[in-house]
């Protein structure tokens, strides 16, 4: 399986501009700027897309772990910060809220780290990866 995602840039880096178009669409010439990633202009970012595909890789990965240890979780919620510092990418914190009926903390925790260290992405990002779950 492959996915595609295309960038285009025109203009220098800082009074250029750009735009990225996803082949489903959901980004269709999307902006994105020098301000939407340094500052805080409209638009997205590389750091703010790296975010979301690893907050929705673990929160399905998660899913499917329950799922084939029997569990039936009512809500995932997981929100993902990636750090740009210095020009280097540097880690990806997870913070997750679960509802997972029948579940203990000791298997909920075990089953969230392990869905963090095996989700696609998260094997993908050569970072630090973090993880703080919590169990309503």
């Amino acid at each position: 399986m492959k996915r595609n995602a295309t960038a285009v840039w025109n203009g220098t880096i800082k009074e250029g501009k750009g735009h990225l178009t996803t082949d489903s669409t959901v980004l269709n010439q999307t902006q994105y700027s020098f301000n939407s990633r340094f500052a805080d202009g409209v638009g997205t970012n590389p750091e703010e897309l790296m975010a979301a595909a690893h907050a929705g890789c673990f929160t399905m990965k998660l899913s499917l772990d329950l799922t084939e240890a029997g569990f039936n979780p009512e809500s995932l919620e997981t929100k993902a910060s990636v750090t740009l510092d210095n020009g280097v990418i540097t880690r990806s914190d997870l913070v997750l809220e679960a509802s997972i009926p029948g579940i203990t903390e000791e298997q909920f925790q075990q089953i969230a780290a392990g869905a963090k260290e095996n989700c696609p992405v998260s094997k993908a990002y050569n970072v630090a990866i973090s993880l703080t779950a919590t169990l309503k």
